[in-house]
């Protein structure tokens, strides 16, 4: 079948991120390492969270590249979770009409690149295997039929929308946070839903750039009027308002962009270096267009980016301040890496140059990206090198979750997304 084409170290010390509730849970994982380049969005948006109403005519865009070439049998199936991701005891049956598994079934082998691979795409869901209850679910794809071999998980989100949310992004009004920090305050009106306790079978889940490694999760109203639910509270939905993304600019390996120094260019692969980057917590902030952490696979030349776009082995480069091993473990961080703080995304000190070195293996695309420190004492980030500016443009996504004391899972009924800017500021002094 044929593929659809779509076309900041003195200040960072006190730059400490605010918690975020309970940890939370990695549940995006590729297991296999011939798999690259996994992407679910909303068809046709690759920024799009992979969100689809119950019963409609949305749809999801599933994107991946198996390196070894080849055809293979790759199939799919869905979980259903809880509002914190855990799967729940339901037999599939219970929440998928039809069938419980899909082959994927287009496939293109890559042409004109120099790396071999074979690119699969699927558009979720299928009308014959499709979610029918509202809820987290998890994406599974496997081989074979067989779900121990299973190569990678996506999350996913169902909604039966049945509440109305009002929200603003505001400045909070302590002094420490006033000028560094973004609050989202909002309330909820659960129209037509018989709830006996809403405070208490209600549940909400709070989003910076589609981002579940910093999710603020269990906010507790601050007013509870029968069916309205109000959060207003000073000290949640508080998220440090960062700065515009770091960029790369890769829709070219001929055409080298601002961020690369020099390329090696050998018959069968190339390979990026980059200009290294340094901490900007002290830089003034100056706006401009970012992807708010995500990416997206396109070209400059005019062919298909899915199963034409080539792959490059591209080196990043942080100066430390003074050049001196920092306290702790930095990882490079982006949609592109899944925020996972493991040994892949880890960058190894190099005393010779002192720098902090990784390299990743990408896909031609634009990707933006930042640097996380995590204590040595702890696994949370505990500080970007960015800075932190209320100015900052982000986005928030609102996710209500209801579940009656009768009920055996989470529903998902009422999603709302918000941007903290709609100007372009420029400078801020």
């Amino acid at each position: 079948m044929p593929i659809i084409p779509r076309i900041s170290i003195p200040v960072i010390f006190g730059c400490l991120l605010m918690a975020y509730g309970p940890k939370a849970q990695v549940v995006e994982r590729i297991m296999m390492s011939n798999v690259a380049t996994v992407q679910l969005f909303t068809y046709g948006d690759q920024q799009g969270l992979p969100l689809i109403s119950l019963n409609g005519q949305d749809r999801l865009q599933l994107e991946f590249d198996d390196l070894d070439g080849g055809v293979k049998n790759y199939y799919y199936t869905y979980i259903l979770c809880d509002y914190n991701w855990k799967p729940v005891s339901l037999n599939s049956f219970d929440y998928i009409k039809g069938f419980t598994q899909m082959r994927i079934n287009t496939y293109r082998t890559s042409s004109i690149a120099l790396t071999r691979y074979t690119h699969y795409q699927a558009v979720l869901p299928a009308k014959d295997c499709m979610p029918s209850r509202s809820g987290n679910y998890l994406l599974k794809v496997y081989l074979d039929g067989d779900t121990s071999k299973l190569a990678f998980t996506r999350q996913m989100m169902v909604t039966d929308s049945r509440s109305v949310i009002s929200a603003q992004v505001v400045q909070p009004f302590t002094a420490e946070r006033f000028r560094t920090h973004q609050k989202i305050r909002f309330s909820l009106n659960l129209k037509g839903l018989n709830s006996f306790s809403a405070a208490q079978q209600v549940k909400v889940v709070i989003l910076q750039n589609n981002r579940w490694d910093i999710a603020q999760r269990d906010i507790p109203p601050t007013i509870a009027r029968g069916n309205t639910l109000e959060f207003n509270a000073e000290q949640v939905a508080v998220f440090p308002a960062g700065k515009e993304w770091r960029w790369l600019d890769l829709r070219s390996f001929r055409l080298q962009s601002d961020r690369v120094e020099k390329a090696d260019y050998k018959p069968s692969s190339t390979e990026i270096f980059l200009h290294r980057d340094q901490d900007r917590s002290e830089s003034r902030y100056l706006f401009f267009t970012d992807l708010n952490g995500s990416y997206r696979i396109m070209t400059a030349e005019n062919i298909n980016p899915f199963h034409q776009g080539d792959y490059a082995t591209v080196h990043f480069y942080f100066q430390p301040p003074g050049g001196r091993h920092l306290p702790g473990d930095l990882f490079l961080a982006g949609q592109f890496t899944g925020y996972q703080k493991n040994d892949q995304w880890k960058l190894r000190f190099n005393n010779e140059t002192g720098l902090y070195e990784q390299q990743a293996y990408l896909k031609q695309g634009y990707y933006n990206y930042t640097y996380l420190l995590t204590s040595d004492k702890s696994p949370e980030p505990l500080m970007d090198f960015e800075g932190n500016y209320w100015e900052t443009e982000n986005s928030y996504t609102i996710l209500v979750y209801y579940k009656g004391f009768t009920d055996r899972c989470d529903q998902l009924i009422g999603v709302s997304t918000i941007n903290a800017r709609s100007d372009k500021p420029g400078f801020s002094f």
